[in-house]
C-alpha cells in the first residue's frame, strides 16, 4: 500500500510565526494514528507526567513495512489487535529549531481483540502511559486542552500533528451522532 497524500505540514512557523522552514531530509520515519472501536471511541495515549494525551504510534523497525509498524505500536501501547481500515496520507514535521524532520504515515485502525498486557518501552512507563478511550469529539478537545498546557517546543508538534489525524479521522469516519454497533460496522464495511 502506498501513501501518496500528503495531509499536512507542520512547521516552526506554526508556533513561532516567520516563514515556514522545510527540512530536505528525512530523520526518523513513523506510523501512527487512530485507533476505533466499535463505539466511535478512540484510544488515546494519555502521559500522567506530562498531563497530555497522543495517538498511538511510533518508529518503523528496520525491515518492516508502514503497516505493520502501526499494527505493532498499538499491540505494544493499547494491548489490542487490530486491523487497518483507511489510510490517510502522511504528515511532516519540519522542526528546523531542532534540525529534524518526522515523516508521519497515517492510518485509522480498529480493534478486533485484546491481547495481552501491554509492551511500554521504560520512557513510556516513566511517562505514565496509559489508554483511555473517548469520543472521536472529546478526543480533538482533549488535543486542544493539550495544546494549551503544553510549553515544549517539541511536544507542540506531537500534539498539533495528532489534532489534525483526529480531524482527518473525523472527516473519513464522519461520525455525526452515530454512536452504535450498527453504524460502525456499516462505516467499516465502507471504508
Amino acid at each position: 500500500m502506498k501513501i501518496v497524500r500528503l495531509i499536512s505540514r507542520i512547521t516552526d512557523h506554526d508556533f513561532l510565526g516567520g516563514d515556514p522552514i522545510f527540512i530536505d531530509h528525512v530523520s526518523r520515519q513513523a506510523s501512527r494514528g487512530v485507533l476505533v472501536d466499535n463505539e466511535f471511541n478512540v484510544a488515546m495515549m494519555f502521559m500522567s507526567q506530562l498531563n497530555l494525551y497522543k495517538l498511538p504510534g511510533g518508529g518503523i523497525e528496520e525491515g518492516e513495512d508502514k503497516q505493520e509498524a502501526f499494527l505493532r505500536e498499538i499491540k505494544e501501547e493499547t494491548g489490542f489487535d487490530s486491523e487497518i481500515l483507511h489510510e490517510l496520507g502522511y504528515i511532516e514535521e519540519h522542526k528546523n529549531r531542532n534540525q529534524f524532520m518526522q515523516l508521519s504515515y497515517c492510518f485509522i485502525a480498529r480493534v478486533l481483540g485484546h491481547s495481552a498486557d501491554t509492551m511500554l518501552t521504560e520512557s513510556e512507563i516513566e511517562l505514565g502511559m496509559q489508554v483511555r478511550w473517548m469520543h472521536l469529539r472529546e478526543a480533538i478537545r482533549e488535543m486542544e486542552h493539550s495544546a494549551q498546557r503544553c510549553d515544549d517546543h517539541s511536544t507542540k508538534f506531537m500534539i498539533l500533528r495528532d489534532r489534525i489525524l483526529l480531524e482527518e479521522a473525523s472527516k473519513r469516519l464522519d461520525v455525526g451522532e452515530q454512536n452504535s454497533k450498527e453504524a460502525m460496522y456499516g462505516k467499516y464495511k465502507r471504508l
